[in-house]
């Protein structure tokens, strides 16, 4: 297909999705809020600290999808396809870049008027209204960061997770169809996860209107103050507003990515080979260094994800270190135990198994759980990587679902029992109970697991559901797959023209 058709395509399709979606209403108080009692408080402003602190993390979650991810994958492929696979990656990043801030970013972030549980609307495209004096939230009372800072930072989330579905269909999709799909996908799957999970109006829109409430002096007054507290609270995504607890992304990224790449590789079929030949990765020193790369990255991925530097920060950094090397540790081990021999690519996989496990509960588990859960999911993830995976016999490439989707899985559900404050957790955040501070709040364990079930079940219907939608939609308009010379010639010669070794 010409590059023309294919853009006519891709930016047709974005222009559907964006009309599928209402716009967002603009936000005017109740009648209620209007008569609400208000508590003067002092325009918060950014400290120094938070905001380098935030934009050293955002270019550290970039560092995580290039060079990190696009090595890590592209070590893992035949020589043939290195250069697509680098390609892939980083167009999908320049992409959703763009894509962030034409309307990502408000889809994401903003009030979506009658579809705010899903997503939110357009009151913020092309950043509209957002200048360096701009501020948002994070999750203390009285403190704030440059929304440019937090637009960066989001940015860097939605780039990269597109960009891990790839390796569930490596060496075999069309590149024009890549393109498409993404920017359907990130429109459609990717704003909404985003907006369910992570929107609300921060603590200090929770803090000022609990603190009128207490003000209230008589019935009428205390009425119109709790209304206006439950429209404040009732002003966030649908997985929010259940309490579903996911600080970095468990949902949002892993489950989401990991299941969409799960439902590709299924629709597309195996590999030319796939069972028969050796598909061995051609460059294990690369992967090594792209998972280096991701470790590092993922330091800003969860301790950024505070919004803040504090000591939840730390905490997030501490866990980050310490989930990761147990669940290396653990993968190296059971491999050994039952095939003879530690490998480094065993290790690596562990390695960022570890990572996305941990990634919803960095800011919520103390370090001794966060061990636990890095053992377990190294383990769970080998299982699913080699037994499981052989057993049912599908070609998921670079084993974006046994580590992305399962770890994610298994890290959501964790999150749940971790966060409790007798398993050395920090508790579930409270800001109404003392009006502009964070308390611990009330915990049931069989409750907040049931709470973190839904949250995982919701993801997997809605992206595995949602993106075999847009995948059907791709194939019967450019179709998915290369034919099969050109995947036995390698895609980097029949996509681009170029390879990305010449000796």
């Amino acid at each position: 297909m010409k590059l023309r058709n294919v853009l006519a395509l891709g930016l047709g399709g974005a222009a559907l999705a964006l009309l599928l979606v209402e716009p967002s209403l603009a936000q005017t108080p109740t009648p209620e809020a209007a008569t609400a009692p208000t508590v003067a408080t002092a325009t918060p402003l950014p400290n120094k600290g938070d905001t380098a602190w935030m934009l050293v993390a955002s270019a550290l979650v970039l560092l995580m999808t290039v060079p990190g991810l696009a090595l890590f994958y592209g070590g893992l492929v035949r020589t043939k396809n290195m250069l697509s696979v680098l390609t892939q990656v980083f167009a999908i990043a320049c992409i959703v870049c763009l894509i962030w801030v034409f309307y990502g970013y408000s889809l994401a972030f903003t009030n979506g008027g009658g579809l705010n549980d899903f997503v939110g609307g357009f009151s913020k495209a092309f950043l509209k209204g957002v200048d360096p004096n701009s501020t948002a939230a994070t999750f203390s009372n009285g403190v704030v960061i440059p929304e440019y800072a937090y637009i960066c930072f989001q940015m860097t989330f939605a780039m990269i997770t597109p960009a891990l579905i790839v390796g569930a269909f490596a060496e075999r999709m069309k590149f024009s169809a890549l393109v498409v799909f993404m920017i359907l996908w990130v429109t459609l799957i990717y704003f909404p996860m985003a907006h369910m999970v992570w929107y609300w109006g921060g603590p200090d829109a929770v803090g000022n209107a609990a603190k009128a409430l207490a003000a209230a002096t008589d019935d009428a007054a205390k009425k119109a103050a709790q209304d206006a507290l439950d429209a404040v609270n009732a002003d966030a995504g649908m997985m929010f507003k259940w309490g579903a607890l996911d600080f970095a992304g468990g949902t949002v990224v892993h489950i989401n990515a990991g299941i969409a790449g799960f439902v590709g590789c299924l629709m597309m079929g195996k590999r030319i080979g796939y069972g028969r030949d050796l598909l061995a990765p051609h460059s294990l020193t690369m992967t090594a260094i792209g998972a280096s790369l991701l470790w590092v990255g993922w330091f800003g991925f969860n301790a950024g994800s505070n919004l803040e530097a504090n000591g939840t920060t730390a905490l997030a950094m501490i866990n980050t270190f310490v989930a990761t090397a147990a669940a290396a540790v653990s993968w190296l081990f059971v491999e050994w135990a039952l095939k003879g021999k530690p490998s480094l690519l065993g290790m690596l996989s562990g390695a960022i198994a570890g990572l996305v496990a941990v990634t919803p509960a960095s800011g919520f588990a103390g370090p001794m759980g966060s061990i636990v859960l890095g053992l377990v999911a190294g383990a769970v993830c080998f299982v699913m990587c080699s037994t499981v995976k052989n057993a049912i016999g599908y070609d998921d490439s670079l084993d974006v679902f046994g580590v992305h989707c399962i770890g994610g899985i298994l890290g959501a559900l964790a999150t749940g029992i971790l966060v409790s404050p007798d398993l050395g957790g920090v508790g579930i955040p409270d800001y109404t109970t003392k009006p502009g501070e964070l308390v611990v709040g009330a915990y049931d364990m069989t409750a907040q697991l049931i709470t973190q079930a839904k949250a995982v079940g919701v993801t997997l219907l809605f992206s595995g559901v949602g993106s075999a939608i847009l995948y059907k939609l791709v194939d019967l308009t450019i179709g998915l797959r290369v034919t099969q010379e050109e995947e036995r010639e390698g895609l980097d010669i029949a996509d681009h023209g170029e390879r990305a070794y010449n000796y």
